[in-house]
């Protein structure tokens, strides 16, 4: 999630042209600014083969197999090219930073973090925000939040149309309940990003939170007719089930119950329909009171989710509603069998056992 690139900057020389048997890293770094990588990587390692203390055929191939994107490749030779360096007294940020970064995307994030940290804090110079979004997003893959936290911030002080940052701020505002934090987050990343699926899916949910957390009236109202806009724009994004399935939950909250069944008909109509968006689908006709279109859909999710007490719930329900007591008993008890202690089964069940006929 962002925007920041993860292509570094070619390196420069390190001074003079070192030599090994098989050419110069001069012409092995002439390889590399023409984006000949394979080519660059073949010459610096035959280079660093003949010459092992050779940093800079390390340096070279490191950032050839970056751009060829072996991130996990290109950080073995860039360490070993920084151990040079460091070995022989000299300092290298160049290095440093291509190292941060090849660490970061091989997902070594014990290893990129202290190097992004370096890299952002240095004195008298201004930290990028794509390494303070790197660093923060290793931090939070780490579990640090509250450091995860802080770089984001920094990258969003130091651009603030980082989506990035902006986005994993709302999700760390929502994973600890904070809905409004959450909410003006997520609103400047969509705003910023109007295609990030994972914003508008975020977005939507903290909606759905924040007017359930507070008393019925025209503000939880606002935030749920928020949560169906921002589950639409996610729709349109990625039309696929788990996003329609959202967008009918948004929906009921709204008690749209008839533009849900018309959201979730064409995937439920599929075979290989979820037995959650059929549940979804029966629910929104029970609302409405379409109970033969809510039985259709239930039974096919009680064949597809046979242990979910809840489809057998809207399907007893259902067949009671249409008078059809039998299953109506059947579901109840069903319902029963997977929830013993759920005291809507014993008395939906003792209430339609008189109607059935012996």
């Amino acid at each position: 999630t962002g925007t920041t690139s993860t292509r570094p900057a070619p390196p420069t020389s390190g001074g003079k042209a070192q030599a090994g048997a098989a050419g110069t890293t001069a012409h092995a770094l002439s390889l590399l600014n023409q984006k000949q990588y394979d080519a660059a990587l073949a010459e610096a390692k035959q280079i660093a083969a003949a010459d092992a203390k050779n940093s800079e055929a390390w340096k070279i191939a490191g950032f050839a197999e970056y751009y060829l994107k072996r991130y996990a490749e290109a950080a073995e030779n860039l360490q070993r090219a920084l151990d040079l360096r460091r070995a022989s007294g000299a300092s290298d940020a160049e290095t440093e930073d291509a190292l941060a970064r090849a660490y970061f995307f091989a997902q070594d994030y014990e290893r990129a973090q202290p190097l992004l940290a370096a890299a952002t804090s240095r004195a008298g110079a201004q930290a990028d925000a794509g390494m303070l979004y790197y660093r923060g997003l290793s931090e939070f893959n780490l579990k640090r939040s509250a450091d995860a936290e802080s770089s984001f911030n920094a990258a969003v002080k130091a651009d603030p149309k980082n989506t990035g940052a902006l986005f994993y701020l709302g999700r760390i505002a929502f994973d600890r309940k904070d809905f409004n934090a959450a909410i003006n987050m997520l609103n400047r990343a969509t705003t910023g990003d109007p295609r990030l699926v994972q914003g508008w899916t975020l977005l939507t949910y903290s909606y759905l939170q924040r007017a359930g957390a507070q008393p019925a009236g025209p503000k939880a109202d606002a935030d749920y007719l928020a949560a169906v806009r921002a589950s639409e724009s996610l729709a349109r994004l990625r039309p696929d089930e788990d996003s329609f399935a959202l967008q009918a939950q948004a929906l009921f909250s709204s008690k749209q119950y008839a533009r849900a069944a018309a959201v979730l008909e064409p995937v439920a109509a599929k075979p290989a329909a979820q037995g959650t968006t059929l549940y979804l689908l029966g629910y929104a006709h029970v609302q409405a009171q379409n109970f033969p279109k809510a039985i259709a859909a239930l039974e096919r999710a009680a064949a597809k989710t046979p242990d979910n007490a809840d489809v057998y719930r809207l399907l007893g329900f259902s067949y009671e509603s249409s008078k059809q007591y039998a299953k109506a008993l059947a579901a109840y008890e069903k319902g029963l069998q997977l929830a013993p202690s759920d005291a809507y089964f014993k008395e939906s069940a003792e209430r339609v056992r008189p109607a059935v006929k012996p």
